[in-house]
């Protein structure tokens, strides 16, 4: 049965209106981007059978282009726009950022700093440089490194704060195996950043390590 054919409650575009997009599930959402199915598909069908390929809407999302079009139903011209809406989510996230104090702001800024670097397979140690009222400047990625480390010069962090003109800075790196507990490593780093910053007065807030889950050095008390 085509989704025209289905009781307006249930179709996607429909609840989506009248509920919200909240309300929809994973396959509900990836059927209102899809737009149509296959042969003896709908968009719902496709959808759930591409979540199942996929193992789950991020893996899909994150998907490169070949493994991205190998699945029926899918193809450049999706991928493209799948890029594209990707990428309109970050801008918002970052401009939502700029326009508050990223400390007023906890839950976008952690969204925001585990969307630019969840999905690396390798190590990448970024930055958000602040200004006076902690509102964003930008964001950089730094350094990058292995799938278990990523070299990171202090001398090189205190340039580009400068450069900013920043007043303050929150830390964030990802960790590849998923496990977000910091190491050792990770609070020697931090502790040199924070003293190397400190003498051009610039403020180290929060460090986040990304994994499956986010640990804030902020939370933990290790600054």
């Amino acid at each position: 049965m085509a989704i025209t054919d289905w009781p307006l409650a249930e179709r996607p575009r429909e609840k989506l209106l009248a509920q919200g997009a909240a309300s929809l599930s994973d396959a509900e959402l990836l059927a209102i981007f899809l737009r149509t199915g296959i042969r003896g598909k709908t968009a719902v069908d496709l959808s759930q059978d591409l979540l199942q390929g996929f193992g789950g809407l991020r893996h899909l999302l994150k998907a490169d282009m070949p493994e991205f079009c190998s699945h029926a139903g899918l193809g450049n011209a999706k991928y493209a726009q799948l890029q594209a809406v990707l990428e309109m989510a970050r801008r918002y996230l970052f401009e939502t950022l700029k326009r508050g104090d990223a400390l007023t702001s906890p839950t976008e800024t952690r969204q925001y700093l585990t969307d630019q670097l969840r999905d690396y397979q390798h190590e990448v140690f970024a930055a958000l440089f602040l200004d006076q009222r902690h509102r964003v400047i930008c964001f950089e990625e730094l350094f990058m490194g292995t799938i278990d480390g990523a070299s990171v010069y202090p001398r090189e962090v205190v340039k580009k704060a400068l450069h900013y003109n920043s007043a303050a800075v929150i830390f964030a790196h990802n960790h590849p195996s998923g496990v977000a507990e910091p190491s050792s490593a990770d609070e020697r780093i931090t502790r040199r950043l924070i003293d190397a910053l400190a003498l051009i007065d610039v403020r180290v807030l929060d460090h986040f390590v990304i994994g499956d889950e986010v640990v804030s050095f902020a939370e933990r008390g290790l600054i």
